[in-house]
């Protein structure tokens, strides 16, 4: 957490020793080793964790049960059928959606909003809100897009009406006492279009903020926010999912902020390496080499450190979180998760998307190992 000193000597103590180990271990702890220095455990996603243990598991005989093996590969073939059929319904859905909304611009990719929205959740009580977020993962796209591509007025409307029927068609799917719920996201969508909307004129006028003023507006059209509220829309569980817990997400409380500030943080190292569009709203990088005097490297280094210590944060708000508040806590620990493989390494996976085909593959087509 955040202060913690000690903590990080062994961190670095810790990372030194493994590293220097490398080559000299054994299967499968040199396999578990390496993932853990990649992603630590605690921010890496479960059902990614899950689908490398299951071949791991019969390497250590210590550990191994059989009967608990074969139910770990029929829990995990049991819920990828499902997966599969949600998937197969979504690009029938999106295919139709992408074509009426015809924006050239646009970049294409169910399968990885899918991906995004299965790793937060892929429990099969969860299927209703993966199937809502994956959906509005692909509407916040292109949104993204159409403000990057500096799109026309008729476009602008064209996607306005689009996504006003996506979200019609939410709430047919909530029980009557559920529907409550999507004026939450509703709200926060609309937010986030007045962000991008905010960016898209400072970038107009070449105004360049300061990094304070940046952090303040960027966080919050990184949507983040607004994705954890769209999670939570389609759960069902109201005894856990309550008007209370909604208004706790809009009022915005640490474990959300550290939560968006990831999200900004590592989107903007990877664009400020890969730049979409020169005419892009500028990064939290660049403000803070023009505020600091510091070289690019440099600005890296200080927003990486940013990102490190809203994890902190995220550790200490997980302790502290109310019990009746946990499982909204969860789910936006979970989309946090899934940001450290869209933008590993400082990859922007997700746009250059040819970088995850091997996780979709193994996730939901490669046989689970025998």
């Amino acid at each position: 957490m955040p202060g913690e000193e000690a903590l990080d000597d062994a961190i670095a103590f810790s990372r030194r020793h493994l590293r220097s180990m490398e080559g000299k271990l054994m299967s499968p702890m040199a396999e578990q080793v390496a993932r853990a220095l990649d992603i630590p455990l605690p921010r890496a996603p479960k059902r990614l964790e899950t689908m490398c243990y299951i071949a791991e598991y019969p390497k250590d005989p210590k550990a191994f049960d059989s009967t608990v093996l074969e139910l770990a590969r029929l829990d995990f073939e049991l819920l990828r059928f499902l997966h599969l059929r949600e998937l197969k319904d979504l690009s029938l859905w999106w295919r139709e959606f992408y074509r009426s909304v015809n924006l050239s611009y646009a970049r294409d990719r169910i399968v990885e909003c899918y991906l995004w929205a299965c790793v937060t959740f892929h429990e099969e009580e969860y299927s209703r809100a993966r199937i809502i977020l994956t959906k509005v993962l692909a509407l916040t796209s292109l949104m993204d897009d159409t403000y990057d591509a500096h799109a026309t007025i008729e476009e602008c409307h064209k996607l306005n009406e689009a996504i006003q029927s996506s979200f019609a068609e939410f709430e047919d799917n909530l029980e009557p006492h559920e529907k409550y719920r999507l004026s939450y996201a509703k709200s926060a969508f609309k937010q986030l279009s007045e962000y991008y909307h905010r960016e898209a004129q400072w970038s107009s006028d070449n105004y360049m903020p300061s990094f304070a003023e940046h952090v303040e507006l960027s966080i919050m059209s990184s949507g983040y926010q607004m994705l954890g509220m769209v999670a939570l829309v389609g759960v069902h569980d109201g005894a856990t999912v309550t008007m209370e817990v909604f208004e706790w997400l809009a009022s915005f409380p640490d474990l959300v902020r550290a939560s968006v500030e990831i999200g900004r943080f590592l989107n903007d190292i990877v664009s400020d390496k890969v730049r979409r569009n020169q005419k892009d709203f500028p990064s939290t990088v660049e403000c803070y080499m023009e505020e600091h005097g510091v070289d690019w490297e440099a600005a890296m280094v200080a927003v990486a450190a940013l990102a490190e210590h809203a994890w902190r944060t995220i550790n200490r708000a997980r302790i502290e979180v109310d019990p009746a508040r946990l499982l909204a806590a969860q789910l936006v620990v979970n989309l946090t998760r899934v940001l450290e493989v869209m933008y590993h390494c400082g990859q922007d996976r997700y746009t250059f998307a040819a970088d995850l085909k091997g996780i979709i593959t193994n996730l939901f087509l490669d046989p689970v190992p025998m």
